[in-house]
């Protein structure tokens, strides 16, 4: 059995006078949900939270009526359901509402269920893994940069660095029809997973992250050191962080406390 613990923050930065960024989480049903949006005025808060909001509170519901008998493939399906039903309410929403057109979000959303991580996502929000000391990154984004890695045109390093990071080839909001990417990941005990917005990853590198999340420090302290460093490196965009650690469930450790003698 596997026990999770979570915790979110997220910041505006140091130039937005707004946060566009959304994030939730549902500990008791291993929901977690993390979102950044864009368009003029509140547009992109608007998207944002509209998809985090409908997600979680989708995805709850579905586990709530059907989690003990849902395997993980059912899981994804379901999570590819509520992206789409989010990616037609925000692009109708744009519609409907002139101050609302051209809006859209990234998406990033994981169901922890036993151990296993179901994880869909659209844009260049990000989830991370920590196992053993390592980090790696367990999404790709939905970026021309990306693109153009894939394709042998850039190196990850020269992208890093080169214009145009944030141009995305996916939103949910944008077209009726949204392209969802979703994977299964085994999850072991003290794994430690990272969801997060560009506000993080376009002020730190992934070695700069793993220093703070290898500190075995609590989950608050490595979110509030995670914001604070962005800001320190120049806090240019909103930042959002999402936690989630792995444990062996209290029931397990006990037995094994039991079997060695231990209180």
């Amino acid at each position: 059995m596997m026990q999770y613990n979570f915790h979110a923050l997220t910041d505006s930065g140091l130039v937005r006078g707004n946060n566009e960024d959304a994030l939730a989480f549902d500990a008791s049903h291993g929901v977690a949900v993390l979102a950044d949006g864009m368009g003029g005025y509140n547009a992109g808060e608007v998207a944002s939270s509209m998809a985090v909001l409908f997600v979680k509170s989708e995805l709850v519901r579905w586990l709530v009526i059907n989690g003990a008998h849902l395997s993980t493939k059912q899981v994804a399906r379901v999570i590819e359901m509520c992206f789409d039903e989010a990616n037609l309410s925000i692009l109708n929403a744009a519609i409907s509402n002139p101050q609302y057109a051209g809006m859209g979000t990234t998406l990033v959303a994981g169901v922890f269920q036993g151990p296993h991580l179901i994880i869909g996502h659209v844009g260049d929000s990000r989830c991370y893994r920590l196992r053993a000391g390592v980090l790696t990154q367990i999404t790709k984004d939905h970026s021309l940069l990306q693109e153009q890695v894939d394709a042998g045109m850039l190196t990850p390093e020269q992208a890093a660095y080169a214009p145009g990071k944030n141009l995305l080839t996916r939103a949910l909001g944008v077209e009726e029809i949204v392209r969802v990417e979703i994977h299964e990941h085994q999850v072991v005990p003290g794994d430690l997973y990272l969801m997060c917005s560009d506000g993080l990853t376009d002020m730190l590198t992934d070695k700069e992250i793993a220093a703070v999340l290898t500190g075995n420090t609590p989950l608050a302290l490595m979110a509030t050191e995670l914001v604070a460093q962005s800001n320190i490196h120049g806090g240019r965009d909103n930042i959002s962080v999402l936690l989630a650690k792995a444990d062996e469930s209290a029931g397990k450790s006990g037995l094994i406390s039991r079997w060695f003698g231990k209180p």
